[in-house]
């Protein structure tokens, strides 16, 4: 009796222990752009650029590459965060499986690249070590992490467009569009009030940040009806607010949204692919 009870009291304690490891877990961010630096690595400027070619590849051949940058993925090992990971962000389309994701866990000094099923001819995982062990991990080492970065990224794409892939639509969905509509809403209001506080009558403030905003929306793909939503509800909403404190409350929000990890670009997250452990790993 006595032996069963310390073999229960084993197993309870082994399983407390186990719950504490689950409950460790590294949460899953949310895919709120196509490169998202949890450590402040990059600078505004590279996210900016990164999110731009990612955005260009995916408007080119419909395929999302992201990258993630995160402190450590302890106590699970980079390949099975990557798992999670690639579960839950669902990256590539759900008809063609075309999703690639390379996750940087800084303070583990580890990188993962995790190839979704439908590029796994294009990008098998010889390729994938070739590209960390030849491109990242030596940028690393010498702490250019940007430059290891951009290398894989160019590698990847490389690889990517070479491969036979449905068509891309080319253009945002509607949904993705409207994604799009607030922020540069928001951000074509906070600089009419600039230049209005610059001393422009609030006509001429409103009339250029209205024709930003609809440069800038029809640069982030979406389609030209929503451009010109744009332009008129932001032009309409700088006289309204006129050249005075109406838009102090609005700074806030811009300046929130200013924040963004690199910017969206349209980004509503991945389109249901799906992974099969295809990749590989590495450390510096």
């Amino acid at each position: 009796m006595k032996q069963i009870l310390i073999a229960a009291l084993v197993l309870f304690q082994l399983s407390g222990l186990n719950s504490v490891l689950v409950c460790a877990e590294v949460p899953i961010p949310k895919s709120s752009a196509r490169i998202i630096d949890q450590t402040s690595t990059l600078t505004r400027e590279q996210l900016s650029s990164l999110e731009f070619q990612l955005a260009e590849l995916q408007k080119e051949k419909g395929s999302q590459l992201v990258v993630l940058i995160l402190p450590s993925t302890q106590p699970e090992d980079i390949a099975q965060f990557g798992i999670r990971l690639a579960d839950n962000w669902k990256i590539g389309r759900a008809n063609a499986d075309d999703g690639v994701i390379l996750i940087i866990a800084k303070e583990d000094r580890a990188v993962r690249i995790e190839v979704g099923r439908g590029l796994e001819g294009a990008i098998p995982d010889v390729v994938s070590k070739r590209i960390i062990e030849g491109e990242i991990l030596p940028q690393f080492r010498s702490g250019n992490f940007f430059e290891g970065i951009q290398s894989a990224v160019n590698s990847l794409s490389a690889l990517i467009r070479g491969e036979i892939l449905p068509e891309a639509t080319g253009s945002l969905t509607e949904s993705q569009s409207l994604e799009g509509f607030g922020p540069i809403f928001i951000l074509g209001v906070a600089i009419a009030s600039l230049l209005a506080t610059l001393g422009l009558r609030s006509s001429l403030a409103g009339s250029i940040a209205a024709i930003g905003s609809g440069i800038v929306a029809l640069v982030a793909s979406m389609p030209w009806w929503i451009a010109f939503i744009l332009v008129i509800a932001v032009f309409v909403i700088s006289l309204g607010a006129g050249s005075g404190g109406g838009y102090s409350r609005r700074r806030g929000s811009a300046n929130s949204w200013g924040g963004w990890s690199g910017g969206s670009g349209g980004w509503s997250g991945g389109g249901a692919g799906s992974f099969g452990g295809g990749g590989a790993s590495g450390r510096w």
